[in-house]
């Protein structure tokens, strides 16, 4: 954990990706199945919307991004997104794993948790849920792109 990341602060993933990779396998899947939508919860602004950028531009459309539990799970009732991308932290009393709970309960939506919190007793917290893949910060755009990709390859396999 870095010194900003233990004083409460998360530092951005690495720079932009300047060759993000292309959108074929989004679209061919999307023109099979229907649109690919993933939920992006974060609570830093400027995480979320590097987050967007980046699966947008991957081929996905993107629901959010929620900064909250009750917000993610609103989203998720309108949108009906493919998957989410979870944080843990969230701006509000319930946090990642219990938003998880409930999408995973009410939707059958199931999440990647992109976070700082990549501890056993965290990912045993969620494991009941059925976690698509964990993503510990920082991360690189382009490793949230391939996470989110094998997920949806995972998901599509399955019935």
């Amino acid at each position: 954990m870095t010194p900003q990341q233990r004083a409460g602060h998360f530092a951005l993933p690495s720079k932009p990706d300047r060759n993000p990779p292309p959108a074929e396998e989004a679209r061919r899947i999307e023109d099979k199945q229907g649109p690919l939508r993933v939920l992006v919860v974060e609570d830093d602004f400027l995480i979320a919307m590097q987050t967007e950028v980046a699966l947008t531009a991957a081929g996905f459309e993107v629901v959010g991004p929620a900064m909250t539990a009750e917000e993610a799970v609103a989203l998720a009732g309108e949108a009906q997104p493919t998957l989410a991308v979870m944080d843990i932290r969230l701006a509000s009393t319930r946090d990642g794993i219990d938003a998880a709970r409930q999408l995973y309960q009410d939707f059958a939506i199931r999440c990647i948790f992109a976070t700082a919190h990549d501890d056993a007793h965290t990912r045993g917290r969620a494991e009941p849920y059925a976690p698509l893949g964990w993503l510990p910060k920082p991360y690189t755009m382009a490793s949230l792109v391939a996470v989110v990709a094998e997920a949806v390859a995972e998901l599509r396999r399955r019935p």
